[in-house]
């Protein structure tokens, strides 16, 4: 599965495409399959994001999870606060980066 990851021209957040548009949450990530390219220039063109890139992830029951570590860690947010994660009530969000 490829998904796309770029962060939020005014906010600088990490956002995951949704498939309509960009989401702060990697579960509302989609598989884009080899659109990855025609996607990304079109929403950079219309400054909806920057720096935006795809990469490889997994999808299951308990929701979609990027491949590689550092991706892991942006989906989740600050690993030296796991109260301020996009995941606080997770008892498991310490482990869901390793």
């Amino acid at each position: 599965m490829k998904i796309l990851t770029g962060n939020d021209l005014k906010t600088g957040d990490v956002t995951w495409w949704d498939g309509q548009g960009w989401s702060r949450h990697v579960n509302d990530a989609v598989d884009v399959g080899d659109k990855a390219d025609e996607i990304i220039a079109r929403e950079e063109a219309m400054r909806h994001v920057v720096s935006a890139y795809a990469i490889d992830a997994t999808s299951d029951a308990n929701g979609v999870r990027p491949a590689h570590i550092k991706d892991r860690i942006r989906a989740l947010g600050p690993t030296v606060r796991p109260d301020l994660t996009l995941k606080p009530a997770d008892p498991e969000a310490g482990n869901w980066v390793i």
